[in-house]
């Protein structure tokens, strides 16, 4: 398995600075989530932006690496506002892989379990899933990309009706 970090609210950290939540090009988020986790993931950050600046560049660039990678398995750390986009992109592109999209709707600094329980539900759901795909895991929901949306009056992610 490889976690490819692309951003997103789950990594956003406040400038004290400039008064703003901003992608931090680092990390951090995740190392310090699986520093609690008794096995050792490779981690490699892609692309630091929030998803609403993601281009097909950027999405070819995370492609590129799930393609030359030996790997089967993904877990792409995502922004929420563009997850869909993203996912039906790598859907297109890959159909021997099992990638799977989370983010947080909350970044980790300021509530540290949403991005946790999503970032471990996707490492538990990846090792028990033998059927190659694409999934979004938020919410408490792990489903084909396709079978779940973001909801943006209540602020989660729901089944397509």
């Amino acid at each position: 398995m490889l976690i490819l970090n692309s951003g997103g609210t789950f990594n956003k950290r406040y400038n004290s600075i400039t008064g703003e939540l901003e992608v931090p090009f680092d990390n951090n988020s995740l190392e310090l989530i699986l520093q609690s986790v008794n096995q050792k993931f490779p981690l490699a950050g892609v692309v630091y932006k929030d998803s609403l600046d993601m281009t097909l560049d950027d999405r070819s660039k995370l492609a590129d690496i799930i393609r030359e990678s030996e790997e089967n398995i993904f877990i792409v750390i995502h922004g929420t506002d563009t997850m869909h986009l993203s996912a039906e992109f790598f859907a297109e592109v890959f159909e021997d892989k099992i990638i799977i999209l989370t983010g947080s709707m909350v970044p980790f600094e300021i509530d540290k379990v949403e991005a946790s329980f999503n970032l471990g539900m996707a490492i538990g759901f990846s090792k028990a899933m033998q059927k190659p795909g694409v999934y979004i895991c938020m919410s408490g929901l792990i489903e084909r990309f396709d079978l779940l949306e973001k909801n943006r009056i209540i602020g989660k992610f729901e089944f397509v009706k």
